[in-house]
């Protein structure tokens, strides 16, 4: 088990590290983390949603995702309350006081899904959440030390050095660890190291003597490694501008406050055939050939934005001119004329807000939550040549066309009769090297599309390894295997 000195320590890119090596070595592995907060979510085959870190742990040790590896989700529709998805499944908003107060009747959730991955896989590697040594909520701890003691699992404590105060964390950590915690410590590994190895002997030295534990590898920074992000730490920390030579469109993403599923929008980033900006106010729309609305957990507040930012008239502006726009889930309600929000599942307060009305469509916010994978091939607008759509839909959201003839509707895309405006309710689209030509010559005016020559599924895979590879020349991971294997 990693747990962290902190959030954002590693703990995530560890854990998946450690899930392509023991797959390198012939060992049959799945991640787990029992708590996961994040806005970032995807979908298993089986339909359920569950959190995007622990889909890429189950990727990088070459199986399929499922919930059972993040039994218990968080969605934030607020500060104060979230989602509450077990399971998979939706249970309804909650806000912080009364999670808390109910968390420990979630565990048994949390052990069934446990049980059941321990009886199909060699090793589970598990996934703290925060710092495992919160004194005010270690009472009802369902993620750190309380699953360690469940698991009988081996624990490496993960610190920041990039963050300052990395001996001070990780001392005060052990000391405030209980001494059956102490017992499960097999070391430390300290990640984000920029500089020179060397000059840590001295500090090294120092933890092992003042905890009586050795730290077990020291990991540099990777500026270069790619991970799909999960929460919204991983998004605060994307550069907001990325200008290419090799670009051939401009995007311009809105950066909406409740923004959700983010890496929808990294193949973009990635493929050096696209410029990204992450939009904060109207005057940055000009300069882009298109304009992507991105998915949101509060769609009815982040409309309401957009009004008060002064986003939706640059965009109507923006439209108006001729330039081209396409939404994604949230993005794609927002699109249309209203949104509707009768059993308050996003917002208590907006009921009915109006939308930018760019397609002739209504949304109704329902119960029940759609979760589903996508198969499907779709043409984007005066795009001759069809795309393979793959990816997923999560949302409460029922959208349909108010006028009919007034829009283009295919099963997964709709689309303003010119052609300039579409939107969708997959996420993870751009995922597809198909979709991302087909978007440049629905962007650029082709009737056919150019095929590309980045594989985002290659790239991803070639990143695993990459990270794997400098994970086992830094760490002593032998010496964590001896305890488990």
């Amino acid at each position: 088990m990693f747990v962290g000195t902190s959030s954002d320590s590693g703990k995530s890119v560890l854990a998946a590290a450690f899930c392509r090596i023991l797959k390198r070595r012939g060992v049959c592995v799945a991640p787990f983390k029992a708590q996961n907060m994040a806005l970032n979510s995807g979908v298993t085959p089986e339909g359920r949603e569950m959190g995007r870190a622990q889909i890429v742990q189950a990727e990088a040790a070459g199986i399929s995702p499922h919930v059972d590896m993040n039994p218990i989700l968080l969605k934030p529709t607020s500060e104060m309350g979230s989602q509450v998805i077990v399971h998979g499944l939706a249970r309804g908003n909650m806000d912080a006081a009364a999670y808390y107060q109910n968390k420990r009747t979630l565990w048994p959730a949390v052990t069934e899904s446990y049980d059941r991955l321990a009886s199909q896989y060699d090793v589970i590697v598990l996934e703290g959440a925060g710092s495992p040594v919160e004194v005010n909520l270690k009472q009802n701890d369902i993620v750190n030390m309380a699953m360690a003691d469940y698991a009988d699992a081996s624990v490496v404590l993960v610190a920041d050095i990039d963050r300052g105060g990395v001996f001070a964390s990780i001392v005060g950590t052990v000391e405030l660890f209980e001494q059956h915690e102490r017992e499960r410590l097999s070391g430390f590994i300290i990640n984000k190291f920029r500089g020179d190895a060397e000059l840590l002997r001295g500090g090294l030295e120092f933890i092992k003597q003042k905890t009586g534990f050795p730290v077990l590898g020291v990991v540099p920074m990777l500026r270069d490694l790619y991970l799909p992000g999960e929460d919204s730490v991983a998004l605060e920390q994307k550069r907001f501008q990325m200008v290419k030579e090799t670009a051939r469109i401009s995007v311009g993403i809105i950066r909406l406050p409740h923004m959700a599923n983010y890496t929808d929008f990294d193949p973009l980033e990635l493929d050096p055939r696209f410029s990204i900006e992450y939009v904060l106010s109207a005057k940055s729309l000009g300069g882009h050939d298109v304009i992507i609305l991105p998915g949101s957990k509060n769609v009815p507040h982040d409309m309401k934005f957009l009004r008060e930012s002064g986003l939706s008239d640059g965009l109507l502006r923006y439209a108006k001119a001729e330039g081209k726009v396409a939404g994604v889930c949230g993005g794609f309600q927002m699109l249309g004329n209203t949104i509707c929000d009768p059993h308050g599942m996003e917002s208590k307060e907006l009921k009915e807000v109006a939308g930018l009305g760019l397609l002739p469509v209504s949304t109704i916010f329902e119960p029940t939550k759609i979760t589903r994978l996508i198969n499907a091939a779709v043409n984007l607008p005066g795009v001759r040549t069809p795309a393979l759509l793959s990816g997923y839909e999560i949302h409460m959201g029922r959208t349909a066309a108010v006028g009919a003839g007034d829009c283009s509707v295919q099963e997964f895309l709709t689309a303003s009769l010119d052609g300039k405006v579409w939107g969708s309710y997959v996420h993870g689209l751009f995922d597809c090297d198909e979709m991302r030509d087909s978007f440049i010559a629905w962007v650029c005016g082709n009737n056919d599309s150019v095929q590309t020559t980045f594989s985002y599924k290659a790239f991803k895979e070639y990143n695993y390894d990459l990270l794997a590879d400098t994970v086992e020349k830094q760490v002593d991971v032998d010496s964590i295997f001896k305890k488990i294997l």
